[in-house]
């Protein structure tokens, strides 16, 4: 049988984490907007194309998870119901947190934190479904641990941001992983479905008292947001999971910061502290130690066979 040839997977990969690594761009343009009126036009757009895809596009696999959750146990239908929901709420509140980092805060924090996730994914692994970890792994999470003392120290307030957002998404990331039998594009669209009912009745509070108005700027870089930084990305991230491994993908997830960093630093003209950079330096070398002879899936303690953090992306 011949080989696949991987390269338009690894390009179309390579790819997403490039687009998403340039996300401060739109959101930047929007700073003169209320984080959460951005949030909640980011998402109704967002699950409109969705909802046209799926229905239009994907109404097989649709109509695959309906039938996949209407024939379950009643315990997996509640399980789907609950992690969706939850899932929902994690990446709304993710999403909403991120895009006020950087707007009001730095890149720089916003960027750390998903440097800190597949860490904090990892003991959140170990704690709630009994992942092993190795030596190295253990070696990583204390360094990481101590970059953000480091961090700490400096300002607090970023360091309980990057917190925030790293622990949202590592939490999202479980719920993806307890739902992993399911169609990922189906579980997103219920999922920001979730998040457009939940923020719809709080729109006059999530705009604030703002006088902007929400011209052609407003919706040509939400419009951008929404389709290239979101749906796009996301598409060809699952494209590339079709042939790569999902250790391949983790590791590749990291072009996303650091190109972030990049940005804040050579563009926008971002400052740090030494003490910053020996943080930011030490949750780069962890990263790289965690990733130290990573296999392929293993059966973990609950029987759940997982495949290695920060495999699943959605988008910022």
């Amino acid at each position: 049988m011949e080989a696949t040839n991987r390269k338009p997977f690894y390009a179309a990969a390579i790819a997403a984490f490039v687009i998403w690594g340039f996300i401060p761009f739109p959101l930047k343009a929007l700073a003169a907007y209320p984080s959460g009126q951005i949030l909640y036009f980011r998402v109704m757009l967002s699950v409109a194309m969705l909802l046209v895809i799926s229905l239009v596009f994907r109404r097989g696999q649709l109509q695959e998870t309906v039938a996949q959750v209407k024939n379950a146990p009643p315990q997996d239908r509640r399980q789907f119901m609950l992690y969706t929901f939850l899932g929902g709420v994690l990446l709304t509140i993710n999403w909403l947190v991120f895009i006020y980092v950087i707007n009001h805060i730095d890149i720089q924090t916003g960027s750390f934190s998903y440097l800190l996730c597949p860490i904090l994914t990892a003991v959140l692994g170990f704690l709630l479904l009994k992942e092993e970890l190795r030596a190295n792994q253990w070696l990583a999470i204390g360094l990481s641990a101590l970059s953000c003392v480091l961090v700490g120290t400096g300002e607090l307030s970023s360091l309980l941001f990057s917190l925030l957002i790293g622990l949202s998404y590592a939490f999202y990331l479980i719920t993806q992983r307890i739902l992993r039998g399911y169609d990922k594009i189906v579980l997103l669209t219920l999922q920001l479905l979730l998040s457009f009912v939940l923020l719809a009745p709080f729109y006059s509070y999530l705009k604030g008292d703002s006088t902007v108005a929400l011209g052609t700027h407003f919706f040509m870089n939400i419009a951008l947001l929404s389709a290239g930084f979101t749906v796009l990305p996301l598409f060809l991230n699952l494209f590339a999971l079709k042939e790569l491994t999902s250790g391949t993908i983790g590791i590749l997830m990291y072009i996303n910061p650091i190109i972030n960093f990049l940005v804040a630093f050579f563009y926008f003209d971002e400052e740090t502290t030494p003490t910053k950079l020996l943080a930011y330096l030490l949750i780069f070398i962890s990263v790289v130690i965690y990733n130290l002879n990573t296999g392929g899936r293993k059966k973990r303690g609950n029987g759940l066979v997982i495949p290695p953090v920060g495999t699943t992306a959605v988008g910022k």
